[in-house]
Formats: structure tokens, C-alpha cells, sequence
């Protein structure tokens, strides 16, 4: 008989079959489908996705000398994982204390990165790179940096980025969606045994070119005016001062500097008041700078003659109020209607701005743009204050002839002023000479535009005359020069406060263009609130306008 106990048993190599083919399931399932949990967990063990700051574009003055660029500059992080005990000697010798106790407490936790410094200085740099040779716990990481290559020179006007680099100021923010690329991420992959590497980068947005915008300022034009306009505000002890050239036949902007100024580059102990560009959002009533403007619109409604006489006695009194002259003492008597700009004459003013209808005179103003916005290429612009004719009651109108009871800005006022220069046509500011995207296309071109037709060239003409004479003979001659003729206005203005005028703070003021016969720049200095004891336009504005013409005649003769 045969023995079945065998088959009873079954066959041994069922189970090594069975047995085998459980440890290949295990093995295929723990390989080709793992927990994501523990996926993640061994994945953050060689790589982590590092964010990346944006690149942006260029920034360039009219003659295609750079201002703004992106520059590279290291940063370093660290891997606490990976720090030995040894290491944080040698971390010692380049870090506070602070920090070398932070990657410390780091070692015994689950983080795998950690900033250490952002864009290091050179001689810091290589600290941490000798660093790197040491240990393998260190990541460098190139991070975008941006270079404002001439550090205050149009601060106001390029402005500034923050830590994203974002703009917040200046060009940097109102062309900011053009200048900006979006953030990407960097992958830093750590291979056993060796130091961090860079796997790849991405970036949302692929850039063919760099974007440049280029300003219609000139830096030569630029670093001369701000050497003047400082050198008055400082002397003087003003509070804020600005400047701003202009082409009178284009609206092009060749200079704008305010004060107080600041590096983009360095803003660790910034003012915030020194952030204020003065020329586009600061309003201040003008005083006499304003009468030839109003002049010409008084002239061509029909309310004066350009042989009319006026008796000017030193003050004069006008419904519930005096209007004086800016020595109460002084009385000019007879004077023709020239000689009310010559000898700057508020008396004879008010008496042109009494007969005036209310609003006409308003409508002819927000005309040539006050009290509304420019349209230039800048954020921060302010409208001014130019009052409805409803309010105007009692010795408003006196006031307005001469400068008062409204606020201006400076770049309002010059734009104004143009349209005297060019022959009656108000032309739109701009300081966007061409805007390049990142498609090498050219989507924007600042051009010369005409607003509107404001003043007759006749009465531009005559306007521009009784300017040449208060350089030559009247309250501005402190601006005269040999090196060209030049014509213009000085004014004098009390600040308004509660309710009055202040008697001891004052804005000084001298607008002016040059040649005479044959006008290619226009440009107003503003001293705003001075605490040296002068007070006038003719002694505190004139002498640095007449500076910066003299120096700018110098700039074209070696050019």
C-alpha cells in the first residue's frame, strides 16, 4: 500500500511560492505606490523649492545712461539637519550670537532651511563661501538686487522697491506691472556628500529682453540742479524746496529734483518727509510768480490795456480786507500795466482781479490746469486748490490776482508758464520718453500735446517782454547773466495758517526762461519756508536759478 501521509502534508515549495510572492507585493507596493506621507517626508530630505526674488527692468536717463539695473547679490541659508556640533564654532567666528544659538535649537527639530543673511556685502560674501568649503550644511542662493547707480540723484523720481521688489514710489511704482517679473522658485537639491546644488529654475513669465524705460530727464541737467537747489535749501535752513526744467515747446521734462532727498539705496534711517516729491504733490500759493499768468488771461478777457495807468498807493482797501504791498511802506503811485510785473506790484494786481467776473476767471484757470491733475507719468500727483466762484466773496478776488488764496503745485505752475513761453498753447508734461516691454515692443512714447490754445501769441509776447524787464531793471535781477538773456518773476508768499497769513513763514520763489528771443528751457526754483531771515524770491530763488543756467551753458558747450 502507499504511503499518503506525504500528500497529506502538502508540498514545502507552496509555501516558499506563497511566502515570496507576499514579499514581492510588499516590496512593488511600497516602491510604486508609497504613503505620500512618507513620500514627502524622504523628498524634503535631499530637495526644497526655495522662492525666488523677481528681476526687473532697467531704468535709463534720455541719453541711455543707466539708473536703475538688477544686479545679483548672495544670499545664504542653512540646512540645520546637516550641522555637526564642530560646525557651530565655525559659525561663531561670522555670526552673532543670536543667530549660532538659532541654528542650534534648529538641529534638534525637523527643519531643513533656514535663512541665514540676505544679500551679503562682498567682503561678508566670502566669509560664508569659505564658510561653505567647511561645512556642508550651507546654501548659497543668488538673489536679484536693485542698484540705483547714482544714490540720490532723481531719487523722487525713480522712487524705490520693497523687499519683493515691488515698486512703492516713483517710476518703480507707477510702471511697476511693466518693470516687474514675477517671482519663480529655485529647486536645491543636496547630494549625499557633497554641498547643495541648484536643480533648475522657473519663472511664470519668459522674458525675451529686459524692459528699459527711458526718462526724458538728463542726468548732467539733473546732478547740476540738485547741486544748487540743495546747496540754497541748506544755506537758507528751508523746510522743502524743488525744482523742475522744462522744454516750454514740448512739455518734455529735462530736470525735477525736490528737498530733502534720500538714497533708495540706503534707507535705514529714512524720513518719511523726505519721500514727498514737492514738484508733482506739494501745493503752496504762488504769489507774484502767478500774476503774469493771471495777467495774460486779464488781458486777453478785456480787463485791462497794456497802456492803462494804475495809481498805487501802498495798501489798498478791498471789501473786508487790505491788500498791501510786500513793503507795506512802499507806494508806487502812477504805474503803466508792464511795470505791475517789473516792480511786482500787489496793489495794482487786485485792482485787475476786482474787476473780474467771477466765473470766467475760474474757467479760465482750471483751463490752463490748475486745480485739477497732470496727466504725467508719475503716482503722488496732486490737484491743488482752486476754489469754486461761489467762495469767492469779500478780498478773494484782490487775492487770487496775486498769487493768493489758492494752491498750486510747481509743476502746475511751469506747465502754466509754458504756454506764455510757446506762444499761448498749453502743452501736456510728460517725463516718459519711450517704454519698452519684454517683448522688445515699444508700447508707449512720450510725445509733445497739445491740451489747448490759452492765451493769443500777441499778448504771450507782451507778457514775455515785461518779464525780460524784471531781469533787467525790476525785482529780478539777481537771476541776470552774461552768458545768455534770460527773463522771468520772483515771488514772495506768506504761508496760510489758522486762518491768516504767518509772519514768519514765507515761500520764496523765481520762474524764468531762456534765451530770451528764442526760449528752450523753462525752469521754477522754489525755496519753501526758510529760517535764515531772507524771505524773497529776488534774493533767495534768483541766485541758484542763475547758478544752474550759467552751469547748464557749460554742460552745452563742452557737449
Amino acid at each position: 500500500m502507499a504511503d499518503t501521509r506525504k500528500g497529506r502534508a502538502g508540498n514545502p515549495w507552496i509555501l516558499f511560492v506563497l511566502f515570496f510572492t507576499v514579499i514581492g507585493v510588499t516590496l512593488v507596493a511600497r516602491h510604486c505606490y508609497p504613503n505620500p506621507r512618507i513620500v514627502q517626508q524622504s523628498q524634503r530630505q535631499y530637495w526644497r523649492k526655495v522662492p525666488l526674488k523677481s528681476t526687473r527692468g532697467i531704468i535709463q536717463d534720455t541719453k541711455g545712461n543707466a539708473l536703475v539695473i538688477s544686479e545679483t547679490i548672495p544670499s545664504f541659508a542653512i540646512d540645520p539637519s546637516m550641522v555637526k556640533s564642530d560646525d557651530l564654532q565655525e559659525f561663531a567666528q561670522i555670526m552673532s550670537e543670536d543667530l549660532v544659538q538659532k541654528i542650534a535649537a534648529a538641529m534638534n527639530t525637523k527643519s531643513r532651511f533656514m535663512w541665514l543673511a540676505h544679500r551679503l556685502p562682498e567682503a561678508e560674501a566670502k566669509k560664508y563661501i569659505d564658510l561653505m568649503k567647511k561645512t556642508r550644511a550651507l546654501i548659497k542662493i543668488d538673489e536679484p538686487y536693485r542698484k540705483y547707480t547714482n544714490e540720490h540723484l532723481m531719487s523722487h523720481v525713480l522712487g524705490f522697491c520693497d523687499a519683493d521688489n515691488r515698486g512703492l514710489a516713483g517710476i518703480e511704482q507707477k510702471w511697476d506691472e511693466m518693470l516687474y517679473n514675477p517671482p519663480g522658485q529655485k529647486i536645491v537639491v543636496r547630494r549625499p556628500g557633497s554641498q547643495p546644488v541648484s536643480l533648475f529654475e522657473s519663472e511664470p513669465e519668459h522674458r525675451t529682453v529686459t524692459p528699459v524705460i527711458t526718462l526724458t530727464l538728463d542726468s548732467r541737467i539733473q546732478y547740476v540742479v540738485e547741486k544748487h537747489l540743495f546747496k540754497a535749501a541748506q544755506d537758507d535752513g528751508a523746510k522743502w524746496a524743488a525744482c523742475v526744467c522744462m522744454n516750454p515747446n514740448t512739455g518734455e521734462i529735462l530736470a525735477m529734483a525736490s528737498w530733502p532727498s534720500y538714497d533708495p539705496d540706503n534707507r535705514k534711517d529714512l524720513d518719511i518727509a523726505s519721500l514727498s516729491n514737492s514738484v508733482v504733490s506739494r501745493g503752496y500759493e504762488p504769489g507774484s510768480t502767478f500774476k503774469p499768468i493771471y495777467l495774460g488771461v486779464a488781458l486777453d478777457r478785456g480787463l485791462t490795456r497794456k497802456d492803462e495807468v494804475f495809481f498805487c498807493p501802498a495798501k489798498l482797501k478791498v471789501a473786508d480786507g487790505f491788500i498791501r504791498e510786500s513793503s507795506s511802506n512802499v507806494a508806487f503811485g502812477n504805474i503803466d500795466t508792464a511795470q505791475l510785473l517789473v516792480k511786482s506790484s500787489n496793489v495794482g494786481m487786485a485792482q485787475i482781479g476786482i474787476r473780474a467776473n467771477k466765473a470766467k476767471m475760474y474757467e479760465s484757470l482750471m483751463a490752463l490746469g490748475f486745480g485739477q491733475e497732470s496727466d504725467i507719468e508719475l503716482p503722488g500727483i496732486a490737484k491743488g486748490i482752486l476754489l469754486y466762484p461761489e467762495s469767492w466773496r469779500g478780498i478773494t478776488p484782490a487775492n487770487i490776482a496775486i498769487g493768493q488764496g489758492l494752491a498750486v503745485t510747481p509743476l502746475q505752475l511751469i506747465t502754466a508758464m509754458g504756454a506764455i513761453v510757446n506762444g499761448g498753447r498749453l502743452m501736456s508734461p510728460y517725463i516718459v520718453k519711450e517704454a519698452m516691454n519684454s517683448l522688445g515692443e515699444i508700447v508707449y512714447k512720450g510725445e509733445p500735446k497739445v491740451m489747448r490754445e490759452v492765451y493769443t501769441p500777441e499778448t504771450t509776447a507782451w507778457i514775455r517782454s515785461a518779464m525780460r524787464r524784471v531781469v533787467t531793471e525790476g525785482t529780478g535781477k539777481r537771476a541776470a547773466t552774461t552768458i545768455t538773456d534770460l527773463a522771468g518773476k520772483t515771488g514772495t508768499a506768506q504761508v496760510p495758517e489758522g486762518g491768516k497769513y504767518s509772519r514768519n513763514r514765507y515761500v520764496a520763489s523765481f520762474i524764468g526762461f531762456w534765451p530770451y528771443e528764442d526760449p528752450k528751457y523753462l525752469m521754477l526754483v522754489v525755496i519753501g519756508e526758510p529760517t535764515s531771515g531772507r524771505i524773497y524770491g529776488g534774493e533767495l530763488a534768483a541766485p541758484p536759478f542763475k547758478a544752474i543756467v550759467e552751469e547748464m551753458a557749460e554742460l552745452e558747450y563742452y557737449s
